[in-house]
């Protein structure tokens, strides 16, 4: 092997002082990156459900889901095995990892190509449908080709790097769509924006990353990897069969304008999750798998993590909810969404239960606990199918909307698994976090009766909620709030 190669593929070994610290500043780092991209993406979202109908979001959302079922079969958790493994990846293992990944990807674009034709018929959707397919085909290739790159640097904890392709994806992508929307060019905004998303972020990611592409086969090396990849990847089936799976059944009952409302409903409602939690997944996932013989670490780290995420997701739902028809008043361009405000306050049900709920499970895969986690994404899945399908019959967007706040509740089993093996703080975690969000709620949707429709009032009820928030959690979580604030802001600004 090559001097160039040995470097380009070498990985380096961290210890439990360097996993602690890379993961608090990995999650400021990411923590950043996501507030300019969310903030980027709700205004992108917002001009196209300005520019493009209920119907054109409706396809989008569903074509989206059907790529995003079949992307499914491209991996086997051969990507989630090498971050999870306590030890380095060989070349070997990440070569045989990527030739089984481009033998999948192939034949998932073969499948694709074979099953466009029946798409179009099955949901009555035009010829431009296809060309949306072709680029979302073209862009899972380019995409696959990221995988061991992403994985390397995520074993780093080098997320300062990683985030960069993301950026400039997101942001070609964001405006790319927008300003096609704006000249009219309809569900084809989509088409563009997607290609150039794909060969920007493939070439970015190579440039700060390089590894030397190459192909190689070890059955040894491909068992002991699928050892923990196949349970693995059965719990992202589950998943991808809960929710892209749903979405391209149901559309087909309530229609594209009907997924479109139901999807302009999910994205503002999950919106605290992308901003936040997916950020301090991507880090805690490493992280955790690092700290597996550290059990003390490992709850305290857990403990900071669920409160973390409910502390600023919590609010942020409730916040959303009360003030989204103040909003709509506000704006009368955009009323053509007010019969999506009911979706959105049960949706967001299921936003509040996954805000507690996702770190633990992610928490069960970082510690080898795949069963359990199966299990549970199996209930997830059987409830999903059940409730969601037969409500979207009888009550339409409301019943399937219904139906995720039911799936959602269902999460308090988790919660309770999770509490028996890693014992954490659940009053601390969970509890403080969602009552100071009620207290705060209850005073904001009072308050928004007694004042004028203006943008003025808006940021002023915003702002005396944050307030009201801020003062009530401090109430309860008193000097330990205060105490974490200042250990991240003195590990964030230490150098490696």
């Amino acid at each position: 092997m090559s001097k160039k190669t040995s470097h380009s593929n070498s990985i380096e070994n961290l210890d439990l002082s360097d996993v602690k610290l890379r993961s608090v500043r990995g999650i400021a780092i990411m923590g950043g990156r996501t507030f300019f991209m969310q903030a980027l993406s709700l205004v992108a979202f917002f001009f196209l459900t300005v520019f493009l109908d209920q119907s054109e979001i409706g396809i989008f959302l569903i074509v989206s889901a059907v790529i995003g079922f079949l992307r499914y079969f491209s991996d086997i958790g051969l990507a989630a095995s090498l971050i999870q493994k306590k030890d380095n990846p060989t070349n070997t293992q990440l070569r045989t990892t990527f030739t089984v990944q481009q033998i999948l990807v192939l034949f998932i674009l073969l499948v694709l190509a074979f099953l466009t034709p029946f798409l179009v018929k099955f949901y009555n959707l035009t010829n431009q449908v296809t060309m949306l397919l072709f680029a979302f085909g073209f862009s899972f290739f380019l995409a696959s080709l990221k995988t061991i790159p992403s994985v390397l640097l995520e074993r780093e904890l080098k997320f300062e790097k990683l985030i960069i392709p993301d950026l400039l994806e997101n942001l070609t992508y964001h405006v790319v769509a927008v300003f096609l929307a704006w000249l009219g060019y309809g569900v084809d905004s989509f088409f563009w924006a997607i290609l150039a998303r794909a060969i920007v972020g493939l070439v970015a990611i190579y440039v700060i990353r390089p590894w030397n592409i190459g192909f190689a086969f070890s059955f040894v090396e491909l068992k002991q990897l699928l050892r923990f990849g196949i349970p693995y990847q059965l719990n992202t089936f589950l998943a991808t069969i809960k929710d892209d799976g749903i979405t391209a059944f149901i559309g087909g009952i309530i229609g594209t304008s009907g997924v479109g409302y139901l999807g302009w409903a999910q994205k503002w409602s999950q919106t605290p999750l992308r901003l936040i939690m997916d950020n301090v997944m991507k880090v805690t996932f490493p992280a955790f798998s690092r700290m597996q013989e550290q059990k003390d670490y490992l709850i305290k780290a857990v403990n900071k993590s669920i409160f973390f995420v409910c502390a600023l997701i919590f609010p942020s739902v409730v916040g959303m909810v009360v003030l989204s028809s103040f909003v709509l008043d506000l704006l009368p361009n955009y009323e053509k969404w007010r019969p999506a405000l009911v979706p959105l306050f049960l949706v967001s049900i299921n936003t509040m239960f996954a805000a507690a709920t996702t770190p633990l499970t992610n928490l069960l895969n970082a510690t080898g606990r795949i069963k359990i986690t199966f299990y549970l994404m199996l209930m997830w899945v059987l409830l999903t199918w059940l409730f969601i399908p037969v409500l979207s019959i009888f009550h339409g967007v409301n019943g399937a909307a219904l139906g995720y706040a039911i799936v959602g509740s269902s999460s308090i089993v988790a919660i309770f698994v999770a509490r028996k093996i890693f014992k954490f703080d659940i009053a601390f975690a969970i509890y403080k976090p969602l009552f100071s969000s009620v207290l705060m709620g209850i005073f904001v949707f009072l308050l928004s009766k007694l004042m004028t429709i203006s943008l003025l009032s808006l940021i002023a009820l915003i702002l005396l909620g944050g307030l009201i928030y801020l003062a009530t959690l401090y109430l309860f979580a008193g000097d330990d709030l205060v105490k974490d604030i200042k250990k991240i802001i003195s590990q964030f600004i230490r150098k490696n």
